[in-house]
């Protein structure tokens, strides 16, 4: 055995009565190999002990885009059509492959030290991406979404997003990387049109790929859509040529009427919720709670660092609690266990890693995190869903694990070159500042 995990609670996930207690858990190869309250007996390279310590699975964030990490505090306080059109689009202009790179691996940085092993990224420079990605050693399910505004046909396979992406989609995805996998990506309906979106949708089934969207993110995008098409909502414009016949994941779903929950329901479309940066840019709240009743799979984001602004997905758990009790004046309408559950093995499912990780069980990559509970934030513990749903944050986490290997422990970054990152993005500023 590698590695074994010693007197420590641990979290499956795999349901709210899964805690074991003063228990083991052991990685051999990469792989959960042993879970049990009895030390196993066999020859054991290292053992690490979590007194006073919770082991769970890893964090998955369902949408980002890891370079903004780069235009962190760049806009505030405006709101998203001006923040997204005059501000944000013309700064991306200035990002160039290596500020790509410097970007993803700060923003990697930040989310393996709070307990983020996984992201679905959507942005440009994918294969630069790429490549901090395996640097780092976390997984990935990358992306770039199409933005066609010309009037002129959209030839996608002629476009950068479609060079890059199939890069990515030969390098790694057909060759089954451990590590990384391939999204097909349409950025937006209000960023592109519907001959755009049967061109993307044809290169996803010839590759076999999933899609992620944003979608019906603010108000402006949905009533523009229906003025567009009819009354049509974004969700319905897209069912109508066929989008959720795919396997999608769609990141916002603020805005969404009757019709739109049920077709989310009926195609199986996973929603990603982003409460804080929903909230920064006043976009709205997201009607989570008749979402699950509804039996839609929701994950949670963090959205791009320019409009959160940070990598720590704790926080979007707790948000995630408190926004739903709130609207729906209901304090049990999103439990502490389902706010992780939606952090966890609702990720994998959106992944399409359902049967890699998510939870801790035998078999299943060790893709892990402890949170230490030893500290004036969060003793006592009556409960440790609630104590971490409510009162963790990504501070607490002393461990992060990618398929066994250990990526972040103590304050130490084991695959990263820190100080080195935190030079080159300083650096990066200076020239978008320019």
């Amino acid at each position: 055995m590698d590695i074994l995990f010693k007197n420590v609670t641990v979290l499956t996930m795999e349901s709210e009565n899964d805690v074991f207690y003063d228990s083991f858990v052991g990685i051999l190869d990469g792989k959960i190999c042993y879970v049990g309250e009895n030390r196993p007996q066999s020859t054991i390279k290292r053992e690490i002990d979590g007194k006073n310590k919770v082991l769970m699975p890893s964090l998955i964030n369902c949408h980002t885009h890891s370079p903004m990490s780069l235009l962190r505090g760049y806009s505030n306080d405006v709101k998203l059509q001006k923040w997204l059109f005059e501000d944000i689009f013309p700064a991306e202009r200035k990002i160039d492959n290596n500020m790509a790179f410097v970007g993803a691996l700060l923003s990697i940085a930040e989310m393996v030290a709070s307990g983020t092993a996984s992201m679905s990224d959507m942005y440009l420079g994918l294969p630069h991406i790429a490549e901090a990605v395996e640097q780092a050693g976390m997984k990935a399910n990358l992306s770039n979404g199409i933005i066609h505004f010309g009037e002129e046909k959209c030839d996608f396979k002629a476009s950068k997003e479609y060079r890059e992406t199939i890069a990515v989609v030969k390098e790694y995805h057909l060759k089954n990387h451990p590590l990384i996998k391939a999204d097909a990506s349409i950025h937006g309906e209000y960023t592109s049109a519907p001959d755009t979106w049967l061109q993307v949708m044809e290169f996803a089934k010839e590759y076999s790929l999933r899609m992620h969207i944003h979608l019906s993110e603010t108000k402006v995008e949905f009533e523009q859509c229906k003025e567009r098409h009819k009354g049509l909502t974004p969700t319905q414009i897209f069912d109508r040529y066929r989008l959720f016949e795919l396997p999608v994941f769609a990141a916002h779903g603020v805005y969404l009427d009757d019709r739109d929950i049920e077709i989310l329901s009926k195609n199986k479309v996973t929603v990603v919720h982003n409460p804080i940066s929903n909230l920064k840019l006043a976009s709205g709240v997201s009607p989570v709670f008749r979402m699950v009743q509804n039996g839609i799979n929701i994950t949670l984001g963090t959205d791009g660092m320019a409009s959160n602004n940070s990598n720590d997905l704790f926080e979007e758990i707790k948000m995630a609690c408190l926004l739903q009790k709130a609207i729906c004046d209901d304090p049990t309408a999103i439990t502490a266990f389902e706010a992780l559950e939606m952090a966890t093995k609702n990720g994998a499912i959106a992944q399409g890693r359902e049967r890699e990780c998510g939870v801790i069980k035998e078999g299943f990559d060790a893709d892990l995190i402890m949170i230490d509970f030893d500290n004036e934030r969060l003793t006592p513990s009556y409960d440790p869903f609630s104590t971490i749903a409510y009162s963790a944050t990504g501070q607490d986490v002393v461990l992060t694990m990618c398929k066994g290997k250990i990526l972040y422990e103590n304050g130490n970054f084991n695959t990263l070159d820190i100080e080195k990152v935190l030079f080159e993005v300083r650096n990066a500023k200076e020239k978008l500042k320019k």
